[in-house]
């Protein structure tokens, strides 16, 4: 350890606790405490003791046997989807060259911009029954394919969302593999699909794993895309509809959380056994010595059409919910009969106010996350505090935490809890929403502000302090902007997620009132009449994501380039 390593970690022991402390409350009171109190009622015996007889009652019932079967079959299916599509992509990507792929690339992750609820609709419009695509195959074959019934509507949807997550982690991962690898297997006449079985993917296996397990986690807490889609049995939906129709005190919906939360957490627990004891590393800097091949004939053919064919599916649910938001009518046509902008007429007078709700909210809810973010990198990196790797992991915790088990939490935990000033129940006030948003976005300003702080060297605090400096002074005018381009990335990261969060969201709203667009959106897809206002209010959401994240890249930009011109 370096000298200015070492005195940068030896700060006064109070002012480190004073940072700790309000950190730890917060993840403590906020996150940890409403989850361990949704895990003391399913297994507790109204005595003081614990009991199992909650789970055994929930596997007496038929409907909650399938819902778990059903969440389980969703969640691997997607996986499935989601491999089938990133997989063939990455390889191409990372390993030829060909025109486009940068663009390719680009648009792979375009998913991730809409939440998958928002884009339902407008898939079973497309891809339906009764949607653009089937006509057309009935016209042409006499056939009908049911991309959107029932649980494959779940996987169709949920699958090609959520691909984007392997096809970056598998990109990273194939680039850092030594190229030289590669070729000795080559020499050796392994090519083609043995090439990618015995050699390429084995050692990119990390990266696939880790997409591969964000999936299944992300697809089997979610509560959105099935309550959009009518689809009700499967776990999520069922904890809802206990909590909501049978009330609080209901035992199984709290099981139905627990077994949420113990699947997430067993699905990253695994990823990580999978990889682990295992070696992938290489000799050399994969990115600079991996020569990519040239694309030609057939092959060349093949990959165009698989690319087309991914890219086609990947706008798709984009294209829809414009359409949808222009249309006039929609049913039973390919394309929409007539088109209108009354629906964004409605939205902008009826539900300006959920506009208004959202940027406050996730703006809120980002600040406190970046604020808690260089908090916890600080600490984690720039002393040696005892039990400082807990607060890292206790707020890397979020991501194991489904949005409606956290929501459940806040309304057993801080059931009447009133606010001060006449401000009314903390349960029934927007603060709420704003919090839980807060808390389940912390991981990703948590890890942005971790990398930007390991880049800044413990020499230039040293130096300031050096000049007379005090500590806080080194912080605010020397580490802080510094971080600037993590903790921006981690502020814009946490507001454009939590834009269209609405598993949280949809138990803590309790008037329209207080409503941010991912609510409003999820109230408009009730009736077939206001699905056009529903697109509408999407397309703003998207809108509102898309921008956040151009803003963020140009101000990244800037600030790069004011900072290689200040270097020269």
């Amino acid at each position: 350890m370096t000298t200015a390593l070492a005195a940068a970690r030896t700060p006064g022991r109070s002012g480190a606790w004073l940072v700790a402390l309000p950190v730890a409350l917060f993840i403590g009171v906020l996150l940890l405490w409403p989850v361990a109190t949704v895990l003391h009622a399913a297994l507790a015996d109204g005595r003081g003791g614990l009991t199992l007889v909650h789970l055994r009652a929930f596997f007496s019932l038929s409907i909650m046997r399938e819902a778990f079967v059903n969440s389980l079959v969703v969640a691997l299916g997607a996986v499935a989807l989601a491999s089938a599509i990133a997989v063939p992509l990455a390889y191409l990507t990372a390993r030829f060259a060909f025109r486009g792929a940068a663009l390719v690339q680009t648009l792979g992750v375009l998913p991730l911009i809409m939440p998958p609820f928002v884009g339902a609709v407008a898939m079973q419009l497309l891809f339906g029954r009764n949607g653009s695509v089937n006509l057309l195959l009935n016209d042409a074959f006499g056939i009908r394919i049911p991309f959107m019934e029932g649980l494959y509507g779940v996987i169709f949807v949920e699958g090609l969302h959520y691909f984007p997550f392997i096809l970056l982690n598998l990109v990273a991962s194939m680039r850092n593999i030594d190229g030289a690898m590669e070729e000795a297997a080559q020499n050796l006449g392994s090519h083609g699909f043995r090439l990618f079985r015995r050699v390429v993917f084995p050692l990119a296996l990390p990266g696939f794993v880790a997409g591969a397990s964000l999936v299944f986690v992300k697809v089997f807490d979610d509560l959105g895309t099935p309550l959009v889609l009518n689809v009700t049995n499967m776990l999520a939906p069922q904890a809802y509809l206990r909590i909501t129709s049978v009330g609080l005190e209901d035992p199984v919906g709290y099981v139905i959380a627990m077994i949420m939360v113990v699947f997430s957490i067993l699905a990253l627990w695994v990823s990580a056994r999978i990889t682990q004891g295992r070696d992938f590393a290489t000799l050399s800097r994969g990115g600079a010595a991996t020569r990519r091949r040239p694309l030609a004939g057939w092959r060349a053919f093949a990959a165009y059409a698989w690319v087309l064919l991914v890219l086609a599916l990947v706008l798709s649910p984009h294209l829809g919910i414009l359409l949808m938001s222009v249309s006039r009518v929609w049913s039973f046509s390919v394309l929409p009969e007539g088109y209108t902008l009354a629906h964004y007429a409605v939205v902008l007078t009826d539900s300006a106010g959920m506009i208004g709700n959202t940027l406050l909210y996730c703006s809120l809810a980002a600040l406190i996350d970046v604020v808690l973010g260089v908090a916890i990198a600080w600490l984690l990196l720039r002393t040696a505090l005892p039990g400082r790797r807990w607060l890292d992991w206790g707020a890397s915790a979020a991501l194991a935490i489904p949005g409606i088990v956290l929501a459940i939490g806040y309304l057993r935990a801080f059931r009447g809890v009133e606010l001060p000033f006449g401000w009314g129940a903390f349960t029934a006030s927007w603060l709420a929403i704003m919090l839980a948003y807060a808390v389940r976005r912390l991981p990703y300003a948590v890890r942005a502000c971790v990398a930007a702080l390991e880049q800044v060297h413990a020499s230039l605090e040293e130096a300031a302090q050096s000049l007379g400096a005090n500590r806080w002074r080194t912080v605010r005018r020397i580490v802080v902007p510094l971080m600037a381009g993590g903790i921006l990335a981690g502020f814009v990261t946490s507001f454009i997620t939590a834009a269209v969060e609405l598993s949280a969201t949809i138990l803590l709203v309790t008037r329209e009132s207080q409503a941010p667009l991912s609510y409003g959106i999820y109230l408009y897809n009730q009736s077939i009449a206001t699905r056009g206002p529903a697109a509408a209010l999407g397309v703003i959401a998207v809108a509102i994501v898309a921008l956040g994240t151009f803003l963020s890249h140009r101000l990244l930009e800037r600030r790069s380039a004011a900072m290689s011109s200040a270097e020269t």
